[in-house]
This record gives structure tokens, sequence and C-alpha cells, in this order.
């Protein structure tokens, strides 16, 4: 039995108050049910991260609030000089300016600042932090200055998002701060500071959990506090909040994270956001002919789970299908991984996480478009019940597809979630999935890769761009489809060679959207999950890429068509 949960758009519009982000785990009434399932119930565990605050509270000012110990400002560096057409600069010119707005410091508040910061050798390079005491007559004990780059990076939101998250993590230990950041770009400020600030601790005791945190509130210094400025914060804290959510499921073990647990966690959060929910069990999947999806799940004891989230938009509007690849973990199969680095594929969820997120935020955002996330959930393990290399399914459709690689099992599960997707009959379809090492291999490990449609495949690669998330737009060269011939079925679910991986895995996935869908698939492998250290609002673990890419290009469509 099939149960669709619908629950109201109050959280949409009851996360804040007063220009004040409300605690976010009380911003919804909605209770807590669970989502029957053939007769049994799903539901969240206790030790679960659904409900838990993911960032820091935000207020609008026109000043440094009681309570704030430290001031946040931007540096930014002298431009440079062109030796053929400018004389030498004085000393005075090549030194940083203060980045602060009007009317916050007196002229000698800023000339103490400013003297300090440079006697340290600061020049205002992006992401350079410097660390000063507080002049006397500041209500702060500290003055916290992050570089923000030349005059004409003030325009560049990207680069104020990052030093905001850079300088988020030099806070740990102070319980609020004041920020100017705000006067050069209020809403890539709040999303920097949120996600710089994000930390994952939930299966620390209290005794390894670090003794200093990041901040848990922050005032946004503004010349106004205007409903421009309110709305531009809302929106950010949604955006960033968002993220986040992604970032826990991510971040949380295989052991707490698997399929049936995934689908009760999604499920709790999407009707908090007022979105339906439907959750198909592996009795159902298999019943409907889910060929992919129950293939790959069926050598785990945590069977597979298919979920459905829909924010409905007002009658004409456009309709947007979202396909996020749900592995929990990725053992490879009986094609089976090395054991260096497996612990990884913790992050192979990392597909439907943002694309559940993205949802969510759609319908918090109140956009005016129809979104349906189709999300496959299934764990890749090796057993005697385990699908085989050589195996033939039947996907979601009826097309047939040779096994020739059980570590190739993402584009079996998308494969049958595609084409549920398109019965539907959406205008526009994104996939987004952790799919090939090959996306590594060409892109590196912070920049995914689309493929699709041409006209749709730029649409989305632009506005990645514009939100920092950098999606690459590769092609998809017809000569590749025939290494996708098979011996036995319609297709292979690999080529025999390692040339194009990334692009073979797009053209296997292509097979499967229906015509006239405008579509594109984001291969995230690297970009899903940061093994090095913290960069700019970029943690270690899970980064919620590509959340924004989808936000942005579900706001173009809304907006655009």
């Amino acid at each position: 039995m099939t149960v669709c949960d619908r629950a109201g758009k109050e959280f949409a519009h009851g996360l804040y108050a007063n220009g004040r982000a409300r605690d976010l785990r009380t911003a919804s009434r909605s209770p807590r049910t669970g989502t029957v399932c053939c007769g049994r119930v799903d539901r969240v565990s206790k030790n679960d991260t659904v409900d838990r605050v993911r960032g820091p509270e935000f207020d609008l000012s026109t000043s440094i609030a009681k309570g704030d110990t430290a001031l946040v400002i931007g540096l930014v560096s002298p431009p440079e000089a062109d030796d053929e057409k400018t004389e030498k600069k004085d000393d005075a010119s090549a030194e940083p300016t203060l980045a602060i707005g009007e009317g916050l410091l007196d002229d000698a508040q800023a000339a103490a600042i400013s003297a300090a910061v440079t006697a340290l050798g600061a020049s205002g390079s992006h992401g350079e932090v410097v660390k000063v005491p507080a002049p006397e007559s500041l209500p702060v004990d500290l003055v916290v200055a992050v570089g923000l780059g030349s005059p004409d990076d003030l325009d560049d939101a990207e680069k104020v998002r990052q030093a905001a998250g850079i300088v988020a993590r030099e806070l740990d230990g102070i319980e609020s701060a004041a920020t100017t950041l705000s006067s050069v770009d209020l809403g890539a400020t709040v999303e920097g500071l949120f996600l710089g600030a994000y930390r994952f601790d939930e299966f620390r005791s209290e005794s390894s959990k670090p003794k200093k945190t990041p901040p848990q509130h922050f005032t946004l210094i503004v010349e106004s506090k205007s409903k421009e400025a309110k709305a531009e914060l809302d929106r950010a804290v949604a955006v960033a909040d968002s993220v986040a959510i992604a970032r826990d499921f991510v971040n949380t073990p295989p052991s707490h994270l698997y399929p049936e647990e995934f689908a009760a966690r999604a499920r709790a959060l999407a009707s908090k956001a007022g979105l339906s929910v439907e959750i198909l069990d592996d009795k159902e999947l298999e019943a409907k002919g889910f060929g992919g999806i129950v293939g790959v799940g069926k050598g785990s004891s945590r069977l597979p789970r298919l979920v459905r989230l829909t924010h409905d938009a007002k009658k004409g509007s456009k309709k947007v299908a979202l396909v996020g690849k749900g592995i929990t973990f990725d053992t490879g199969g009986i094609s089976i991984k090395p054991a260096a680095n497996m612990d990884q594929m913790t992050s192979d969820m990392g597909g439907a996480a943002a694309v559940i997120a993205a949802t969510i935020l759609a319908a918090r955002l109140d956009l005016d478009v129809s979104v349906t996330a189709t999300v496959p959930m299934a764990e890749n393990m090796p057993s005697g019940t385990a699908q085989r290399p050589g195996d033939v399914l039947i996907q979601y459709g009826g097309t047939t597809v040779e096994v020739l690689n059980t570590d190739a099992e993402g584009r079996l599960i998308l494969a049958d979630a595609i084409v549920r997707a398109c019965e539907d009959e959406p205008d526009y379809l994104i996939d987004t999935a952790t799919l090939t090492g090959a996306q590594m291999v060409a892109l590196g490990t912070r920049t995914p890769g689309v493929m699709g449609t041409e006209e749709f495949r730029d649409r989305v690669a632009a506005r990645s761009a514009d939100v920092g998330e950098n999606a690459w737009a590769m092609p998809l060269p017809a000569e590749l489809r025939a290494d996708l011939k098979s011996r036995v079925a319609d297709l292979a679910n690999v080529t025999p060679h390692r040339w194009g991986g990334m692009l073979a895995a797009g053209i296997f996935l292509k097979e499967f959207v229906a015509d006239g869908v405008e579509w594109a698939h984001i291969d995230i492998a690297g970009p899903a999950f940061n093994t090095g250290g913290p960069w700019g609002y970029t943690p270690k673990g899970g980064t919620g890429v590509p959340v924004r890419t989808i936000a942005a290009v579900l706001e173009d469509i809304a907006a655009n068509g």
C-alpha cells in the first residue's frame, strides 16, 4: 500500500519573523508520523539528524548588537598599478582599505583598525584573515578582518561568499559576532557564514566534540532593515539550510542511513516543507517492474525504496522532474571495489541528497514551478543473492540491460527513476549522481560535468556558474553509443574500454529520457564529497553540491519558463 502525505505550506512563510531566522527545529508544527509501506511503518530513528539546528541565527541591524563580542569586516586590496600608465603609488595608497559600510565606525576607530591590520602585514588578498584587538570605544573585544580581494572583486558574489565561509571557521569560541560583509553582499554573506560555520558532530560523544564551536548568532549590519533586505536574508538562509540538509545526509554513515531510513528521513523533512510524499517499498518495486532498483538492491539485507516528493505550483506552471542517485553504500557488488578509500562510498547518495534538498527548497521559496523528485535508494552489496556480471535486468519501461559490471550500478537505478519521472510529462528533467570516477579524471574534484540536450545543458551550466558551483558543459559523442551494445540485451551497462567513461554514462541515461523532454545530467562524483581540508565555505565531507545549481535553475524556469 502506498500512502501520500500532504502537509500545509506554513514552512515556506513561517521560518522568519522581524528579520530574524527562527530556530529551524521549531519552524513547522507538522507531526512526525510514519509512512506506511506494505504494513510496516518507516520511522525516523531516535538518533536522527532531521531536527537538528544546522546553522546560526541572523539578525539585521544598523549597529553592533548587545552580546556581540567580535566584529567581522572586509579588507580590500589596493588596485594594481599599471607601470606604463600610472605613477608609482605612495605608501598610503598601497595599503588595504576597510569595507565597513557607512556610519558604523568613526574616523578614529577606522584609522586605529586600519593601522593595526596594516602593521600585521595585511594586504586584503582574497581569503586572508587578520585578528586585532578592537579599539576601546567599540563595544566588542575583537576585530576580524577578511580579505575580499581587489575593488573589482566586490561585485563577485562568489568571492564574498567564499570569504564569509573562510572567516566563519576562524570564529570558533565566539558566541555572537557582528559583520559588515553584509553591506557588500547580504545574500552571499549569509550563505557563506552559514555554510562556513557548518559542523557535523552528531556521532561524537561529548568528550570528543570540539570544545569551541562556531558562532550561534550573527548581527548583519546593513544601511536599512528594509523589506528587500529581509527577503534577501530569508532566501539566503533557506538556500544555505537546504545545502546543509544535503550535507547531513551525505555525512550520515551507512550504518544509520540505509534505504528504509533514508526514505523515512526524507519524508519527515519533506512533510514539514509541505511536500506530498510517496514511498514504494521493495515488494511494490518488484511488482511494478523496477528491475534496475530491485537488481542493484537484492544483494543487501537493507531493501530498496523509491521516494517521490512533489511541490505543486499553480496550474499552468512549468513542470520539472528531478532524479538523484541514492546508493546509501557502494561496495561495487560482485565487481567489488578496492578496500582503500571504500569508506568514501558513504557519499554515493549525494545526488539523492541534493534533489531532496532542492525540492524542499522549492517549497520553502514557494517557487512558481511544479517540481517532482524521483529518488531511487538501494545499497550495493555482494552476497549470494546479489546480481552477477552477465545478468540481464528488465528496467522499468521494458528496456533490457546486460550488467557487465555491477559497480556501474548507479545508472541502473537512475534509468528506472528517469522513466518513471518522464511518465509525469515534465518540461524539464535534471538528474544528478556521483556516477563515474571518470568525472574526476576529466574535471577534478570541484567541477561537476553536465551533459544533456544542448540548450538546457548550457542553461544549467550558466546557472551553476552564477552560484559558484561551476558545472562544465560536456558533449555526448554519438560514436560512443555503439560501445554500449550488448551481446544479449538492448544495452550493456558499460563500454568495453575506459575511454570517455563519464560521457558513456550520460549516453546510457539518454536512452531512458522521453522524447521532447529538455534534460540535463550532472555528474558530481568528485564535487559531492570533499576528501581534503576545508576551503571557502566547503567543509571536509559532504559539500551539498549541486543543490544551489538546481535551485538557481528552478528559479530561472519559474521566472522565464
